[in-house]
């Protein structure tokens, strides 16, 4: 059988295809970017190069801050092993392929940063924000909350696209951003629960290696509790936003998605036990997957319509 070419492996190292996670979430806050006039009641003024722009920042962003993450941890994913058999310890890829990989991706970042110019605001938050995504991989070393700086992280997208379309308003008025810190907000919870949620495969490992985290800390039961918060929390922080953005027009579709998203969390909890993981890939991939995807389709719609 031959073997896979060093692009493919590259992707599948950074796990490219759950870039559906965040991705949505960049999309939804494009639309109600669009949605809401801006403070003078001008229609947001949105060219094509914007939306190109705004896929190739979060595609390298992810990028870059995922291939940070396999070369900090190379020797942590030897020792552990579920994690052995990745790509880097495995000696599939080296770490210079890895390393030009990450900087051809944060070039990349950069080069969508700037095709927002007029807008300055995008390329001058460009280091700040890549030094955060890159941060998180060093987190765990020092701090249980390394899951939420992922969720924080992920919840950059929706206020980074808010502030690239809508620069001038953002400036003008910091308050702008209120959208989409909501939206980001939850995104946070969401991602912060189920990173929790899949760090108990390693509650073992991370224990006797000195790492930090909240199963390490808590135990498997008492991180599936707070896993279980941090979800309740997102679908809370959905339920306020048509509230609190009322002229986004979000109604009965909207609520019905955010009915069936805490629907799906719920079973994701059932899925996965503390003394049961076998079942976490399909917990974290097929249902986080719908949740973002079935959000951006139905708040789109809303949106719309309203």
């Amino acid at each position: 059988m031959a073997q896979p070419s060093k692009l493919r492996m590259m992707l599948e190292m950074i796990r490219f295809s759950h870039t559906i996670f965040a991705l949505p979430f960049a999309a939804l806050a494009t639309v109600m970017a669009i949605k809401l006039p801006l403070p003078d009641g001008a229609a947001v003024r949105v060219r094509p190069l914007d939306l190109v722009a705004i896929l190739i920042c979060m595609v390298a962003a992810r990028s870059v801050a995922m291939a940070f993450n396999r070369l900090a941890d190379q020797a942590i994913d030897a020792g552990n092993p579920r994690t052995a058999g990745r790509h880097l310890p495995a000696g599939l890829l080296g770490r210079h392929e890895v390393t030009i990989f990450a900087i051809l991706c944060a070039v990349g970042f950069l080069v969508g940063c700037a095709l927002f110019l007029p807008n300055w605001l995008p390329l001058a938050a460009s280091i700040p924000v890549l030094m955060f995504l890159c941060g998180y991989s060093l987190a765990k070393r020092f701090t249980a909350a390394a899951h939420l700086w992922l969720g924080v992280a992920l919840s950059l997208a929706p206020i980074c696209v808010w502030a690239a379309l809508r620069g001038s308003a953002v400036l003008a008025d910091p308050s702008d951003l209120l959208p989409a810190v909501i939206l980001a907000a939850a995104v946070a919870l969401w991602v912060t629960g189920f990173d929790i949620i899949y760090a108990c495969q390693d509650e073992a490992f991370d224990r006797s290696e000195g790492l930090q985290s909240v199963p390490a800390r808590f135990g498997a039961k008492g991180a599936f509790r707070i896993a279980a918060a941090c979800h309740a929390g997102m679908v809370l922080v959905l339920l306020v936003l048509p509230s609190v953005v009322p002229a986004l027009g979000l109604g009965w579709i909207y609520y019905a998605a955010v009915g069936s998203i805490a629907a799906l969390l719920i079973y994701e909890h059932c899925l996965v036990r503390p003394d049961d993981l076998d079942r976490i890939n399909q917990a974290f991939f097929q249902v986080n997957s719908i949740v973002s995807v079935g959000l951006l389709v139905a708040a789109g719609i809303d949106c719309w319509m309203g």
